[in-house]
């Protein structure tokens, strides 16, 4: 790979700049960020482009370097059609191994740090940014990217709520920004396979379908753990730390400092502040409702979205939702649900169960049909009939619809951005594939049937219920 690089603050005057391609390009090159029936309709490959030179490079920008931002980065320095030129995140030890890592790849020292987001965006020469921060930053974040004309590559789900994805698909829309969520499994081949089996009608009429997520709380760089043993080494003993809460010599023990390293106070931003501790803060923050959304929202852009892929229903939605989960103490360390359970109706008769924690639904896809089923997961694929599980590929003859394919989640978002064709998972399937998570959230913290307008975007009849589609922002944060 050629490693090409420009000045450290300023664009080499021979790289790809998005904006004098739409200058250049002529409107009818400059399509919206996401076409539904296009983006239904289109078969091109990703990662087949043969026209790329070491001049004509995608200047991209990474923010959030914690736990998904070094791999996708790492994803997109492989890429000839991109030159990651800046970095952003506001722990300094991250921030400092990113762009070594950046830098050392290329051979050079031009990927240039910072601390601030909007100095990274303001920056004119930078064509896209992948974002990966904590999911209560998502909306202020890709906002002011899409305001700024930078193409975007974001980790999943969509936003924090409902009005903030609707804010998020605003701006892109309004700016026609190339969006691609980081809902990476549809550019995988096994993935691909099942959503076509389903939407050729291979298993009949769809009755039913099963999303099984994961339970509990994971432990990231074994920060529970570590928790739960400096409890123990002074007296207290708790089975998990959604046992611990304010007032109690647990909670006084787990409370400290930020690190010097860590902004806490610009970390924690928009949500409400709440003392510094180690095991709910990098990667640990999905485990608490101020931050994250537990193990239904951390997982529900994979697997739902895979659902409604095969279902034809990337721009539709559940008219109905129901279910309960376990609910740790509001106040407590860890106040996500470990265990939930959620029944779903969708249009044409479709129902749709949302599980974690429970046996008889298991992580992944299951379609059910009137003749036969099709169920994947990362790793695994089964089928009613077993001729399907022979090809990497559905056969050519059973192919009548035929889904978008992307070889590479990255290289697809690049290969967009220079086309301005819609990705594999544009902003708006994103928003549709989070939104059933949202109201499960919603369902299983009222303990009501919501009921869900999926044109208008609104919970009928429930004022106290359609609160949560929102929350409340701390200064000096505003929602777009």
């Amino acid at each position: 790979m050629s490693k090409q690089s420009g000045s450290k603050d300023m664009p080499c005057l021979g790289l790809f700049n998005r904006r004098n391609f739409l200058k250049t390009a002529g409107a009818a090159a400059v399509l919206p960020a996401a076409l539904p029936a296009l983006a239904a309709q289109s078969t091109a490959t990703s990662g087949s482009s043969s026209t790329n030179s070491p001049n004509n490079r995608i200047n991209l920008g990474v923010i959030g370097m914690g736990m998904q931002g070094p791999g996708n980065t790492k994803a997109f320095l492989a890429s000839d059609d991109c030159q990651v030129v800046a970095a952003c995140d506001i722990d300094k030890d991250h921030l400092q191994a990113a762009v070594k890592m950046i830098n050392d790849y290329y051979g050079t020292e031009d990927c240039k740090s910072y601390h601030d987001y909007r100095e990274l965006l303001a920056r004119e020469d930078i064509d896209a940014v992948m974002l990966a921060v904590p999911d209560h930053w998502h909306e202020i974040v890709a906002t002011e990217a899409a305001r700024r004309r930078k193409d975007i590559y974001s980790e999943k789900p969509l936003a924090h709520t409902i009005a903030e994805q609707q804010s998020i698909v605003r701006a892109v829309e309004d700016n026609k920004i190339i969006w691609q969520m980081g809902s990476w499994q549809r550019s995988v081949p096994t993935f691909h396979k099942a959503a076509e089996i389903v939407r050729n009608g291979l298993i009949g009429t769809v009755t039913h379908v099963e999303v099984g997520l994961p339970e509990g709380h994971g432990d990231f760089g074994g920060v529970g753990k570590e928790a739960l043993a400096k409890l123990a080494a002074n007296g207290v003993t708790v089975a998990n730390l959604s046992e611990v809460v304010p007032g109690t010599k647990a909670w006084d023990l787990l409370v400290s400092d930020p690190p010097p390293q860590l902004d806490y106070d610009t970390w924690i931003g928009p949500s409400k502040m709440e003392p510094y501790m180690k095991a709910r803060s990098h990667m640990a923050w999905r485990w608490n409702y101020n931050t994250g959304g537990g193990q239904l929202m951390d997982w529900i852009g994979h697997h739902c979205d895979i659902a409604h892929w095969g279902l034809d229903f990337d721009n539709s939605g559940p008219s109905e939702i129901e279910g309960n989960g376990e609910l740790p103490p509001a106040n407590a360390v860890y106040n996500t649900s470990p265990k939930y359970r959620f029944e779903l109706k969708y249009p044409q008769g479709i129902t749709m169960t949302i599980a974690g924690g429970y046996p008889d639904i298991k992580m992944g896809t299951k379609w059910i049909g009137t003749e036969g089923w099709v169920y994947v997961d990362r790793g695994k694929f089964d089928a009613s009939n077993a001729a399907w599980k022979v090809s990497k590929t559905l056969p050519r003859e059973l192919r009548k619809v035929k889904l978008y394919t992307s070889d590479s989640h990255e290289q697809n978002l690049l290969d967009c951005i220079k086309t301005r064709q819609p990705t594999i998972t544009p902003v708006q399937v994103g928003h549709h594939s989070a939104i059933p998570g949202h109201l499960c959230l919603i369902a299983m913290h009222t303990g009501r049937k919501i009921r869900w307008d999926v044109k208008t975007e609104k919970i009928i009849g429930d004022p106290e219920a359609s609160k949560l589609l929102t929350r409340e922002y701390r200064g000096p944060w505003k929602m777009s």
